[in-house]
C-alpha cells in the first residue's frame, strides 16, 4: 500500500489548484448568496474528480451537497463543510498563497483543504460505491438547518468520517457535547434617585444567577458552565426592568450535558416579585471516546502499512458535526483533515507536506471499511 502515498503525492498539484478555487470563492455561513455561490463551486470542482454531479439539499435557504456513490455492502458517510467564518473581502487582507512549504487563505485549514482531500481520496478509490460525501453549508452557525440531514445521512452507515482539521496532526478521539442557554430575568424599573425601593433590580438578579450557574461546572468531569454576553437595564438613572445572559455548556458526556440541564431549568429567582425564563438547551450531544477507539486503531494499522508516522490523538472541546452521528450511534472518526492551525485567526494555515500523505490515508480508511466493514 505504499504505493498509495506517492500515487496522492503525484496529486499534489491538482489539489493545491483545486484549494485555490475553492478558498478564492469566499463563503461566510450567513451570507446566503455567497454560500450558495460557493456551493456551484464546490460542486464544479467535486465533479471534475468525481466525475458524477451532486445534488443539491436546500434547506432554509442553505445550500448543501451530496454525493451517492452507488450502493455496497457497506456504506460510509465522509463529512465536510464550504461555509466558512470569514466575512467577504477577506481576500483583500488575507490573499490565498502557498510559500515555503505554508498554504494561507480564508478557511484553508478549516475546512477547505478537508474537503479537497475528500475529493482526492473518494477519486483515488477502485471502487467508491457505498460512500455518501455531504457537503455542509452552516457547520460555523451550529449546523441549524444540516443537523436532521446529517443525522439521516448517518443512519445504517458503518463509519462516518469528518475532514476536519486536525490538532497538530492529531486524530479528534472525543469532542464535549455543546449546550446554549438564555436566562431572562423581568423586574421592575423605578427611579435609581428618587424611589429605588420601588423597583426590582434585574442587574443584582442577574448577578445572583451568574454566581449560581457558575458554579454548576465540574472539572473533574471535564465538564464547563461558563456565563458569556450579559445586557441589563438601560439608563445610569433608572433601576433595571429586564436583564439576561447567555451561557455556554461543554461536557464529555450525556449525563453531565442532562445534569446541567436540568440544574439550569430548575433555577429559582432570589429577589421577591423578580422572574426568571430559561430558554434553550443541548446543541450538539457529545462524541465520545467509545464512538472513535476502534475506528483510531483501524486508522493507526493502515498508517503504518502505509509507512506514515504512528498516529496521535486528542480530546478537544469544540464540537463539530461528528457529534451528531456519534450522537446517533454511528462509530465516528474526526480531525482526518488538515495538519496546520490557526482556525479562525489571522495565522491560518495549512502544512502542504502533510496534504498527500493525509489522503493517502483517508483513502485507505474508505479501502479498508468498505471491504471490511
Amino acid at each position: 500500500m505504499t504505493s498509495l502515498v506517492d500515487q496522492l503525492q503525484a496529486a499534489l498539484p491538482s489539489m493545491l489548484a483545486d484549494l485555490e478555487t475553492l478558498v478564492t470563492c469566499e463563503s461566510p455561513s450567513s451570507d446566503l448568496a455567497a454560500v450558495a455561490a460557493s456551493a456551484s463551486v464546490v460542486a464544479r470542482v467535486g465533479t471534475e474528480r468525481l466525475g458524477v454531479a451532486p445534488e443539491y439539499v436546500v434547506v432554509d435557504d442553505v445550500n448543501h451537497l451530496r454525493w451517492r456513490l452507488g450502493d455496497g455492502p457497506s456504506r460510509v458517510l465522509v463529512l465536510a463543510h464550504h461555509d466558512t467564518v470569514w466575512p467577504i473581502g477577506s481576500l483583500a487582507t488575507h490573499p490565498f498563497v502557498v510559500e515555503d512549504g505554508v498554504l494561507r487563505g480564508p478557511g484553508s485549514f478549516d475546512m477547505k483543504t478537508g474537503l479537497v482531500m475528500a475529493f482526492h481520496a473518494l477519486a483515488a478509490l477502485p471502487s467508491a460505491a457505498g460512500v455518501t460525501l455531504l457537503v455542509t453549508g452552516d457547520e460555523e452557525l451550529g449546523s441549524p438547518s444540516s443537523r436532521a440531514l446529517i443525522e439521516e445521512e448517518a443512519a445504517g452507515c458503518v463509519a462516518a468520517l469528518v475532514l476536519e482539521a486536525s490538532a497538530e496532526g492529531a486524530l479528534k478521539l472525543e469532542r464535549k457535547g455543546v449546550s446554549n442557554y438564555e436566562i431572562r430575568i423581568v423586574g421592575r424599573a423605578s427611579h435609581a434617585g428618587l424611589e429605588p425601593e420601588l423597583g426590582v433590580n434585574a442587574s443584582i438578579e442577574v448577578a445572583h444567577q451568574i454566581l449560581a450557574v457558575s458554579n454548576l461546572g465540574d472539572p473533574s468531569l471535564g465538564t464547563t458552565v461558563t456565563p458569556t454576553l450579559l445586557t441589563s437595564g438601560t439608563t445610569r438613572n433608572t433601576v433595571p426592568a429586564v436583564g439576561s445572559f447567555l451561557i455556554d455548556v461543554r461536557a464529555r458526556s450525556v449525563a453531565e450535558q442532562l445534569r446541567v440541564d436540568a440544574a439550569l431549568h430548575a433555577l429559582k429567582p432570589v429577589l421577591p416579585e423578580a422572574t426568571l425564563e430559561v430558554l434553550g438547551g443541548p446543541n450538539r450531544p457529545p462524541l465520545e471516546r467509545k464512538m472513535s477507539e476502534d475506528l483510531y486503531r483501524r486508522a493507526s494499522d493502515l498508517a503504518a502499512s502505509l509507512g506514515l508516522p504512528p498516529l496521535r490523538e486528542i480530546s478537544v472541546g469544540g464540537g463539530s458535526d461528528g457529534n451528531f452521528t456519534a450522537g446517533v450511534g454511528i462509530p465516528t472518526l474526526d480531525g482526518l483533515g488538515a495538519v496546520g492551525g490557526g482556525a479562525h485567526a489571522d495565522d491560518e494555515h495549512v502544512v502542504v507536506a502533510e496534504i498527500a500523505p493525509r489522503t493517502a490515508l483517508l483513502t485507505a480508511l474508505l479501502t479498508d471499511l468498505l471491504a471490511r466493514p
